[in-house]
């Protein structure tokens, strides 16, 4: 697997490498010796499916606070998203800065979300499904999220006609004292 750190130090792009011959490939999506190598949490204790019906369908920006802040492992296992990750660590330099990468069925890509990171996607075809992998169980009194179009984020979403749920409509502007 390749490890591709982002401009948010501790979240990576993980590209699976390929061993390619006539029957199709083979690709290591998960190694405990190199998560260890680049010190990612990976001590997954939930997975998650989420399935999409309409291009458009928007969904975050969700994270937990602790003791049940949460590390998870994205892919996109059918159609595509663009995906969304924020920084919400108040000591981070990279602090309210976010960044978006397209995972699809085709290029099989993950993102590696550390803790404390706010994260969302909106789907880029209709019929998508994205597997979460988590370090820390859903508690939902511990649940919070950030506005998919806060102005402090300043977010660049790709599809103008949105489906979203009517709690993700309701979000609030985000107050770092209200969110921790």
């Amino acid at each position: 697997m390749k490890f591709i750190e982002t401009e948010l130090k501790g979240a990576f792009l993980i590209d699976p490498e390929r061993l390619e011959d006539d029957r199709g490939f083979f690709a290591r999506a998960f190694c405990r010796k190199e998560f260890e190598q680049y010190r990612l949490n990976f001590d997954w204790v939930q997975c998650n499916i989420s399935y999409n019906i309409r291009k458009g369908t928007l969904r975050g920006l969700h994270y937990q606070t602790a003791p049940f802040a949460e590390a998870k492992l994205v892919r996109c296992t059918m159609g595509a998203i663009y995906d969304v990750i924020i920084d919400l660590r108040p000591d981070s330099i990279t602090f309210r800065q976010w960044i978006a990468a397209e995972l699809s069925a085709e290029n099989r890509k993950m993102v590696y979300i550390p803790q404390d990171f706010a994260h969302g996607f909106q789907t880029l075809v209709d019929h998508t499904e994205v597997f979460y992998q988590m370090s820390a169980f859903y508690a939902p009194e511990y649940g919070r999220a950030v506005r998919w179009n806060d102005p402090q984020f300043n977010i660049h979403w790709p599809e103008a006609d949105r489906t979203m749920s009517e709690k993700d409509q309701k979000i609030e502007d985000f107050d770092p004292e209200e969110n921790s």
